[in-house]
Formats: C-alpha cells, sequence, structure tokens
C-alpha cells in the first residue's frame, strides 16, 4: 500500500514522500524516479526515524519528541521513539491521541507525577502520532530563576543605597543639619557653643571652620559692644547705664530675701574744680585724675558686692548692697577723707574736693531711677553747701515731686504738638518797617492751661532741657521763615541761646543739618546770647560761636549792660549786634542816667561796626528818643506784643498801614 500510494503521487507529479512503519519502526519512504532520459524505473529508499531526530529536536528547541505507534486502530500504542521517559510518552500517546483527532492545532495542558506539561499532538499517519512536549515548570523556570535573580539584584541594590544613604547622612546630611542647628543658635544670639565638624577636609569642614570664625568673631565683638554699653571707656568702670541695672538688681533682690528691713543705699560724688584742672592742665591730665578718683573710690569699698561706676563727667556713684543709712554716712566719710589727700600727677600736686550725696531704699524712693534722682539732687545740695557728704532731705526738696511732673510733662509736650511759637516784632527805627522779630516759645498745658515761660524756662536750663527747646524752636522758626517768605515778609528771625547751648559742640552741627532740611540760609536767622553765657566759659563759648558764625549766622548779644560785660571778650566775639536791656530803655526819658548808658552803648556799639537793638520800647516818646540816638532797631510793646506767628503777617501789615515815623530823621534827643 505504501508503494502504491508513493507511485500515485508520483504520477501525479508530487514528491512521493511517507512515512511508514516498517517491521514495526517508523520510516521516512521516498520514491526516486530513474531517467535517461525518461523514467525508466525507480528507486524506492526508506530512512529510519531514530534516536538522534529527537536528541537533535530536543537541543535544537528544548522541545520533547515522542513518535508512537499501532499496529492497527484499536492496537495498543507503542512508543517508538521519545526524549522524555517511557511510560510519560506512553501516557501523553494515550492522553492526547483522541484530541489530535478532533484538533490537529489543539495544545492541552496534561498533568503526569505531579509536573505539568504542555502536550501538542499531530496525526502523521493513522498508525504514526507525534507528540511534542514540554514541561511548563522548565519553560517557567528561567523566567523564575529572573526573577529570583532581579528580586536578589534589587533587594542587593537597596541595601546598597540604604547603606550608602546611611554613609550620606552621617557625612553630608547630619553635619549639614548640625550647622544648621549651630546657624540658628547664632541667630539667636548663642555664640558660646563651638562648631563641631571642623576637622573635616571637605566642604563641609571648610562651612564649618568658617562659621566657627564668624562666632568667634561676632562673640568678640558682642563683648566689646557690651562693654561700651554698660563700661567706661577710659576708667573701665561701669557706666550708667550697668550702675543704673545693678540697683534694680539690689532693690529686686532685697526685696526676695524678704528681710525685716530690706535696705539699699546709693552714694553720689561730683568732683570740685574738675574744670579748671582740664583748662589749666589740658584733659590728658584730666583724664588721669578720674582714672585715679575711680581707683581711690574702689579702695573705700570694704565689701566685695559693692560697686563703683563713673556716671560721665566727673560724676561717680557708689552701691551699696544691703546698705542703710548709717552704712552710707560711714563709707560717704571715708571718701571724703580719702579727697583730702592731694594727688599727684605727671609732677602737679592736685587738691581734691567733692560733694557727696545720700539716698536710701525704701526710705527715700521706692524704685531705681527715683534713688538715683535722689542721691544726685542730694549731691548738688551737698555741693552748694559745701557741708560734707549730705543725706538727701525730702524737706529741702518739697518740689521734687512737682519738678520730677515738669520735666516729664516738658518732654511730652515736644512730643505731643503742645509748643506754640510766638514771634515779637522788631523794627527799623529810620523807616518804621518791620526787619525780623524774636522768636519765644510759649507752652499751652492739656490742663494747666497756658504756662508762663518763666515757670519752665528756668527749669529747662537747669536741667538741660534747654537744649531740647532750643532745637525745636530753631526748627519751628526755620518753618515760620518759609511761610512768611511766600507771603512775602522778608524778616531775620531771633533764637536765644542758653549757656547750655554755647557749651553744646554739637550745636553748629545741628542747626546745619536743619537748614539744608527746611533749604533755609542761615542768614535769615540771628542767634541771641546772653553776656553771661559768653563769660562762664570763654573759650568754649568763642569756639562756638566761631563756628555759628562761619555757617553764616547773625550774632547778637542780648541784655547787653546786665552781665559781665567784658570788652576784650567783646572784641573778640563774632558778634553783629548788641541788644540794650530793657531796664536802661524804660526810663532813659526821664532818668539821665539810663540815657547816657544807652548813648554810650550806641556809639560804642557803631564804634565796634555793630547794629542796636533797643528791648523795651513801651512808648512813643522812647521811640522818638532812641531815632533821635540813631538806634538801629527797636522792640517793645509800643510796637506789638508777643504774638502767635500764624498772626504775625496780618499785624505787619496792620502796622505798616497805621503808622509813620513819629521824628524827622534830623531831629536830635537832647540829655538834660
Amino acid at each position: 500500500p505504501v508503494i502504491a500510494r508513493l507511485a500515485a503521487q508520483a504520477a501525479t507529479g508530487g514528491a512521493p514522500s511517507e512515512l511508514a512503519l516498517l517491521g514495526g519502526q517508523p520510516h521516512q519512504v521516498v520514491l526516486v524516479p530513474m531517467k535517461a532520459p525518461v523514467t525508466v524505473g525507480w528507486v524506492l529508499m526508506g530512512f529510519p526515524l531514530d534516536a538522534t531526530l529527537v536528541a537533535d529536536m530536543k537541543s535544537l528547541s528544548a522541545l520533547s519528541l515522542t513518535i508512537a505507534t499501532r499496529t492497527a486502530e484499536n492496537a495498543p500504542w507503542r512508543v517508538a521513539l521519545t526524549s522524555v521517559a517511557p511510560d510519560r510518552a506512553a501516557g501523553f500517546a494515550r492522553e492526547n491521541w483522541s484530541l489530535a483527532a478532533v484538533d490537529p492545532t489543539g495544545m492541552r495542558s496534561v498533568n503526569h507525577d505531579g509536573q505539568e506539561f504542555g502536550v501538542h499532538a499531530k496525526w502523521l499517519t493513522p498508525s504514526v502520532l507525534a507528540l511534542v512536549s514540554l514541561s511548563i515548570d522548565e519553560a517557567v523556570r528561567p523566567p523564575r530563576e529572573l526573577q529570583i535573580s532581579l528580586a536578589a539584584i534589587t533587594l542587593l541594590g537597596f541595601v546598597v543605597f540604604l547603606f550608602g544613604s546611611l554613609f550620606t547622612a552621617r557625612s553630608v546630611t547630619v553635619p549639614l543639619r548640625r550647622l544648621s542647628a549651630a546657624a540658628d543658635r547664632l541667630g539667636a544670639g548663642d555664640y558660646t557653643t563651638p562648631m563641631r565638624g571642623q576637622q573635616r577636609t571637605d566642604e563641609i569642614g571648610h562651612l564649618a571652620h568658617a562659621f566657627e570664625q564668624m562666632r568667634v568673631s561676632v562673640a568678640e565683638k558682642q563683648v566689646q559692644i557690651l562693654n561700651l554699653a554698660y563700661r567706661d571707656s577710659l576708667t573701665g568702670l561701669p557706666n550708667r547705664l550697668q550702675f543704673r541695672d545693678a540697683v534694680r538688681d539690689a532693690i529686686a533682690e532685697a526685696q526676695a530675701e524678704g528681710a525685716a528691713h530690706p535696705t539699699v543705699a546709693v552714694i553720689m560724688l561730683d568732683l570740685d574744680r574738675f574744670k579748671h584742672v582740664n583748662d589749666v592742665l589740658g584733659y590728658r591730665v584730666g583724664d588721669l585724675l578720674l582714672c585715679r578718683v575711680g581707683e581711690r573710690l574702689a579702695q573705700q569699698m570694704a565689701r566685695g558686692n559693692d560697686l563703683v561706676a563713673r556716671l560721665g563727667g566727673d560724676e561717680f556713684a557708689v552701691l551699696l548692697r544691703h546698705g542703710d543709712a548709717a552704712l552710707a554716712a560711714s563709707v560717704a566719710q571715708r571718701i571724703g577723707a580719702a579727697f583730702d589727700e592731694p594727688l599727684t600727677l605727671e609732677d602737679h600736686t592736685i587738691d581734691m574736693g567733692a560733694g557727696i550725696g545720700m539716698a536710701c531704699w525704701p526710705q527715700h524712693a521706692d524704685d531705681a531711677d527715683t534713688l538715683l534722682s535722689r542721691a544726685e539732687m542730694a549731691m548738688y545740695s551737698a555741693k552748694r553747701r559745701t557741708q560734707g557728704p549730705l543725706m538727701y532731705d525730702a524737706s529741702a526738696d518739697a518740689s521734687s515731686t512737682l519738678t520730677l511732673s515738669l520735666l516729664t510733662d516738658l518732654r511730652r509736650a515736644v512730643e505731643h504738638g503742645e509748643l506754640r511759637l510766638y514771634l515779637q516784632p522788631k523794627l527799623t527805627l529810620e523807616t518804621g518797617r518791620v526787619g525780623g522779630a524774636e522768636t519765644l516759645v510759649r507752652w499751652q498745658h492739656p490742663t494747666r492751661g497756658l504756662v508762663p515761660p518763666m515757670e519752665f524756662i528756668p527749669f529747662a536750663e537747669q536741667t538741660g532741657f534747654i537744649r531740647t527747646l532750643t532745637i525745636w524752636v530753631f526748627e519751628e522758626a526755620a518753618r515760620q521763615w518759609l511761610s512768611l517768605q511766600a507771603e512775602g515778609l522778608s524778616l531775620v528771625l531771633s533764637v536765644n541761646l542758653s549757656t547750655r547751648d554755647l557749651l553744646d559742640p554739637e550745636l553748629p552741627q545741628k542747626f546745619d543739618a536743619l537748614l539744608v532740611k527746611h533749604r533755609v540760609p542761615a542768614e535769615a536767622f540771628c542767634l541771641e546770647i546772653t553776656e553771661s553765657a559768653i563769660m562762664d566759659d570763654p573759650q568754649r563759648a568763642l569756639g562756638t560761636l566761631n563756628r555759628l558764625s562761619g555757617l553764616g549766622f547773625k550774632l547778637s548779644i542780648d541784655d547787653f549792660g546786665t552781665g559781665y560785660s567784658s570788652l576784650a571778650y567783646l572784641k573778640r566775639l563774632p558778634v553783629d549786634e548788641l541788644k540794650i536791656d530793657k531796664s536802661f530803655v524804660l526810663g532813659m526819658v526821664d532818668d539821665l542816667d539810663d540815657a547816657k548808658i544807652v548813648r554810650s552803648t550806641i556809639d560804642l556799639a557803631h564804634n565796634l561796626g555793630l547794629t542796636v537793638v533797643a528791648e523795651g520800647v513801651e512808648t512813643a516818646k522812647v521811640w522818638d528818643a532812641l531815632r533821635a540816638l540813631e538806634c538801629d532797631e527797636a522792640q517793645g510793646y509800643h510796637m506789638g506784643r508777643p504774638m502767635p506767628a500764624g498772626e504775625f503777617n496780618a499785624w505787619s501789615m496792620a502796622w505798616m498801614a497805621k503808622n509813620r515815623p513819629r521824628v524827622a530823621p534830623n531831629s536830635r534827643f537832647m540829655l538834660h
């Protein structure tokens, strides 16, 4: 039958080839024609399918090949060739032959001995069945192994990353976090903790080293700043600020201890003749004197918790913690006795002395500031009386509460706009025209009403607050000058300066800054100073006046003739004007002596090239007399009282409309 089928295939032009069982063994049978050139015969060749075939297939594709045969349709299957176990191959044949008959392309899963296989069966001939199988476990083993390998690699990578992160954290993140925390401490003002990580050689080490240098530098600067803030740079003693804090702490400590009679005492002293030492021996010797005084005071402190301080200038203070009035008096006596011994400085023997005042808490004050104020009052009383150390006496300072209240109110008046600027006109006698005005300050108190100048100006001069008032008046006058200028009035405004103003070395600089601020020329002002202010310290006053004159200010000596007039100093002073005191002007018409003084002053001033202003012109007769004596300007109630600055322009226009010169230019005032 095989040969017949092959011959039939050859007759149709095909390539006759077929699988056949020969002796129960599958063979590949091929029928090949013999042509010469026509077919003269056929050659039949058969090739057995052996184990080499299935082995080659296994090696090439990893698939297992099983060829099963049977002799008849119902005969049992026999495994002819296989690359798997024979029993497994027989089982595959039994379980898959029917599937191959129904679905030649089918693939089914077979479980054999607990293993799962994928089997594909195909009929080669009715008696030959080819089974291609693959172990699913073996098929998935490489991906699973790959998954395991990937998982292992991933785990290993995670471990490496973890250790790398820990290493990075230890070497970078943690040090940076420490540096950040250190920077926060520096920002909070803690300069005591050194920087960690300076031993490192990388960038973090360099950064830590830079932070450490900054910390040390800032700490040193802070110490210097604290020393400047709380220490006197000359003597090295605590300054006023630290002394006040120490007094507060001492009072708080005494209150906290709960003693039956807690006490704190303060001693203040002001050196005698210290200014004379500076003037005669120079400031260097004066500085040495202050240092020696500080040392001598410290030597008198028998208790270790007492504090010596320099408050400023030639003022010193002593804090006696837990000290009562008796202890304060004893220490003050020791200090006074120590000052009786002269000091020798650079071959100069200097006799020392001091006004010493004392005050105790809670006997004389309820708080530290009041205690210091009371001790200072006692000190100034001691200097005036020259009777040795004095304890604060409330009866001798009956107005102390009012005084303290007045100073507080004055500060508030400046801050809250309670002060008012008034102007009193100054007129040119020759033409009767308004040439200037004197600026005066008035205080509109919210409860007391209009406070007279005599109630607060002397107090301001005594306390030094007059400097603040002077600056206020000058700046307000600058504003009013601009306002009057805009209204068509070109005036010279006079501003009064006190002794304390002349002794302020920064006064010219302050005035110059205000001129620049308000864009007002210095020629718009005349600065009036009293004779007593000049003669109190002629050298310093002369220096200040020269600087003011250099800025372009006109200078005037106020109340001339009532003070300690010195023609020698008058010749040296850079003044432009003399103001005759009203005490001579008021009675000059009826009093011959006053008239002679007025005429002599006018002649003296004109001979020195100065203009003359007469104060206290209250009648037309005095006006006429001054004009006859060729006085330059007049000021007084006859022309106008001090008035609010806002009313000055209206008054000026009314004056010019109603008044004319009363005496002809060639008239003369006769002295009788």
